[in-house]
């Protein structure tokens, strides 16, 4: 685990519970890892506030989850990092990641990278590349993130599901997808075999069991990118699109995958918060309220 000293106090943390109910750091199962990563953003800007926005709405949350009927924290410890300074170039910051991360997943507990630009899920899923032989990643997102850099950057945003298909053990299945360049439309027929879409425009013809089915086996790494959801639902973040998930449509993705199979780490990304705008800080934090729940509640 990450050396003494190197955490939150619990009530700075995620949830602000304190001490006794959170469990000492080393014996959490669930570590927060704020990493305000904002290099690459092409159009909003703001995801460097991305994590102590999560953090500092997550103590408004209702514990109680009347669909688990439990309080879901009670079955799992918690810590939360210490924001770090990140590095440059962005090469370096995701170095920088994948050592945070890698103390967490080599002794078997669960990972929320709380972005940030989504340029950071390549490296927080290089621990998972060492320790798994595969390893699916289930991505939400507007967006397919599958070109091959941009402007000028190989490690950009839009290229973050492009730079984890760099790692040969990577299968990637995206839901909600619904802006494409062609770019990314011609990589795609020639890799579907590693990269399977559920698009938006199609979302009355799939179901959540359908994506469970199409991620196989493997461990599962889940991405979520904010915008994601629907733009009125989603409005504070950096590309905001039409035409996305309602809360009610992502969570029973997660939820049956979750029950289905193995989510070994997340990260919730793309957060660009806006001060008349709480309401989407509180709705990102209850997304990694709802997918620790479901992680550890099943």
């Amino acid at each position: 685990m990450a050396v003494a000293g190197a955490y939150l106090p619990s009530p700075k943390g995620f949830l602000g519970l304190s001490a006794e109910e959170t469990g000492a750091p080393s014996k959490a199962d669930a570590v927060i890892v704020p990493f305000g990563l904002e290099a690459t953003v092409s159009y909003g800007k703001g995801t460097a506030k991305g994590p102590q926005a999560i953090i500092g709405a997550s103590p408004q949350l209702e514990f109680f989850d009347e669909e688990l009927w439990l309080q879901p924290h009670e079955h799992y410890g918690l810590a939360t990092l210490k924001p770090v300074t990140i590095k440059k170039p962005i090469s370096a910051a995701l170095a920088q990641l994948e050592r945070l991360v890698e103390p967490i997943v080599k002794v078997g507990k669960f990972p929320l990278i709380l972005g940030g630009e989504h340029a950071l899920t390549p490296g927080a899923i290089r621990p998972f590349i060492k320790k798994f032989k595969k390893l699916t990643i289930l991505h939400f997102d507007a967006h397919a993130d599958l070109r091959d850099g941009y402007e000028g950057e190989p490690y950009s945003h839009a290229a973050a599901m492009r730079r984890c298909l760099d790692f040969p053990n990577v299968r990637i299945v995206s839901v909600g997808i619904r802006n494409i360049s062609l770019e990314e439309v011609r990589f795609w027929k020639k890799n579907k075999k590693r990269v399977t879409i559920f698009w938006a425009k199609d979302r009355a013809k799939w179901r959540a069991g359908d994506v469970v089915k199409a991620i196989g086996d493997s461990p599962v790494y889940l991405s979520f990118d904010v915008d994601g959801f629907d733009s009125s639902l989603m409005p504070a973040t950096g590309t905001p699109e039409p035409g996305g998930f309602f809360w009610d449509d992502a969570m029973k993705i997660i939820c049956a995958v979750s029950r289905a199979r193995k989510v070994v780490g997340a990260d919730v990304v793309e957060l660009a918060p806006q001060k008349p705008l709480h309401a989407c800080d509180f709705l990102a934090a209850k997304l990694c309220f709802k997918i620790l729940a479901y992680r550890f509640c099943r």
